[in-house]
């Protein structure tokens, strides 16, 4: 722990960074909170917000930040950097952020982990100050004169970055001129991921997505002859009983024709507040069982056929193999595909030997309150 005379020679060092703040957002994909990236907000909430199954920016306005607001951000993220490692100098760790820099930072003040952006900021620099993810739902809404410079700024500015990453919607990229998302991807945002949800048009458009299927095909597309690494998520069960086939069947028909470096599983939940949750509480949409999700599952992965990564890099993802472990790998970078398509098809087949009741069951979560 730092001496008194110590503390005084790094006093103005924390109270500089506790009187600074920037936007940070609420959401990002969990591969992106395993890098520990750092979060800056590039717009504010969802430009399109009508998702029958969504409820994270329900009640919140869509929000266009502006360049200059955006910048002064990301300057005073480089000026905590700054700060934080001119305290790791002080105390001789040769500008390395490790435990004994935020020991020497909390000793001053010890409600400075309370503080959101700073803690953002210490973590980041802490795993390496390797990667960042813009938010919000939709960054590419962004004019892309304006996101070029924005990723300029951040690539210049914060320069240990390696990956930059955001959301965004098909739509939007098939929106874009190829041009411009080739200008993107050279002013720095490496990763896109996209919630692609479903491939099958007659569930697109009970749930409000507000894209068709052609559309998600040309936008992945795009991305991909653009350079950029690009995620794409579906969700197990989003068609309910009534449309599970043509659900898994349409959406690995569309996934195959993007071919995306990321298939990502989110098994569907309705939540409280969205309309799909009322549809779920009327009968109007019946939850399949763990085992009909399984057999959906493979019905899709039997019909994938793509050099993409499939991963189930996510808590719902909670089939139990026979010696009562997870199925699947939570693994951010999942299974190779083609090479093993196979093994992901013989852990489905073991996870439909497994008695139905040693699976977690959507419903009964939804009775309990847990989600």
């Amino acid at each position: 722990m730092a001496s008194n005379a110590d503390n005084h020679s790094y006093r103005k060092n924390v109270e500089n960074i506790n009187r600074l703040s920037f936007a940070v957002g609420v959401y990002r994909p969990p591969s992106e909170g395993g890098s520990s990236s750092l979060l800056l907000r590039i717009t504010e909430n969802c430009p399109w917000n009508k998702c029958t199954f969504c409820e994270m920016y329900k009640g919140h306005p869509f929000g266009y930040r502006t360049v200059a607001d955006i910048k002064a951000d990301i300057d005073t993220v480089k000026v905590m950097v700054d700060e934080i490692r001119e305290v790791s100098r002080k105390i001789g760790q040769d500008g390395h952020v490790n435990r004994d820099v935020l020991r020497a930072l909390l000793s001053v003040n010890p409600y400075l982990n309370e503080n959101h952006c700073f803690s953002t900021v210490f973590s980041w620099l802490y795993y390496g100050g390797k990667t960042a993810f813009l938010q919000d739902a939709n960054s590419m809404i962004m004019r892309p004169p304006e996101f070029i410079d924005v990723l300029q700024h951040l690539r210049k500015t914060l320069n240990t970055l390696t990956r930059v990453t955001s959301y965004t919607r098909s739509k939007t990229l098939a929106q874009r001129k190829l041009e411009d998302l080739i200008a993107i991807r050279e002013a720095g945002l490496d990763r896109i991921h996209v919630g692609l949800e479903t491939g099958d048009d007659e569930i697109l458009k009970i749930v409000r997505k507000g894209v068709t299927s052609a559309e998600q095909i040309e936008g992945g597309k795009k991305a991909m002859a653009a350079g950029f690494q690009l995620s794409e998520y579906w969700m197990p069960d989003l068609g309910g009983r009534e449309r599970w086939r043509q659900h898994a069947e349409n959406t690995a028909r569309v996934l195959n024709e993007i071919n995306p470096n990321y298939i990502r599983s989110r098994p569907f939940v309705p939540r409280q507040g969205t309309a799909i949750f009322e549809d779920y509480e009327q009968g109007r949409l019946h939850i399949s069982s763990p085992h009909e999700r399984l057999q959906e599952l493979q019905v899709m992965i039997e019909n994938l056929n793509v050099t993409s990564r499939v991963c189930f890099d996510h808590n719902m993802n909670s089939w139990t193999n026979k010696n009562g472990g997870l199925l699947f790998s939570l693994d951010y970078e999942g299974y190779k595909f083609p090479e093993e398509k196979l093994s992901v098809l013989e852990l489905i087949r073991e996870g439909l030997t497994v008695d139905e009741s040693r699976h977690i069951d959507i419903k009964e979560l939804i009775a309990m309150g847990s989600l």
